[in-house]
């Protein structure tokens, strides 16, 4: 049975969105400043993809929240990890009415999501998606891993990874591992049960 984990790339000041849903683009600039490719849209470093690529290579399902969902316009149909996606919602979008190999439904909360997740990761990890769905499975006790992507800006505001977490605070193992890619500080944690 794989882990669950979650991961998120993070200004200095702590934050995973500016305010208003904001800053995207500083944030993500590590994933085009780099010569190694990695599909469909990323060029890393190659010290970013050493870490990054075999982190994808081993997830099985993803885990996302309705917002998520609809903010990205479902990723154009498939998510870029190119594994099934489980969408943690309160009600099924209208039209979706059946799941499929992109995207299961969920809306018996985070434990059903993240059962449904690993049946369909098999041996494979699920990866969390979302300061929202990241929050209610720590709270849960249901994630192994953190994964911070650390870059060099500052947005003043936003949202953070945990959000109100309700069981703070949380201690964590590690770090299991520390990269310098090109933009970006990669880290990683265990969470402590």
């Amino acid at each position: 049975m794989g882990k669950v984990t979650t991961g998120a790339t993070i200004s200095l000041d702590g934050y995973i969105a500016g305010p208003g849903e904001s800053g995207f683009d500083l944030l993500f600039q590590w994933y085009g400043n780099g010569e190694v490719e990695i599909p469909p849209r990323l060029r890393i470093s190659a010290a970013s993809a050493a870490l990054v690529k075999p982190e994808w290579d081993d997830t099985g399902a993803l885990i996302v929240g309705r917002h998520l969902f609809d903010m990205t316009n479902a990723w154009g149909g498939r998510h870029p990890m190119d594994v099934t996606t489980v969408v943690l919602t309160h009600q099924r979008p209208d039209d979706r009415p059946d799941d499929d190999d992109n995207f299961v439904f969920v809306t018996d909360g985070i434990e059903a999501a993240v059962a449904k997740a690993k049946e369909l990761a098999g041996d494979k990890n699920v990866a969390v998606n979302g300061g929202q769905m990241a929050r209610q499975c720590l709270e849960a006790g249901l994630l192994d891993e953190v994964g911070v992507e650390l870059v060099p800006v500052v947005l003043g505001g936003g949202k953070t990874l945990f959000g109100e977490l309700g069981t703070a605070p949380v201690q964590f193992d590690g770090p299991i591992a520390v990269v310098e890619g090109t933009g970006v500080t990669h880290l990683r944690y265990r969470v402590k049960k």
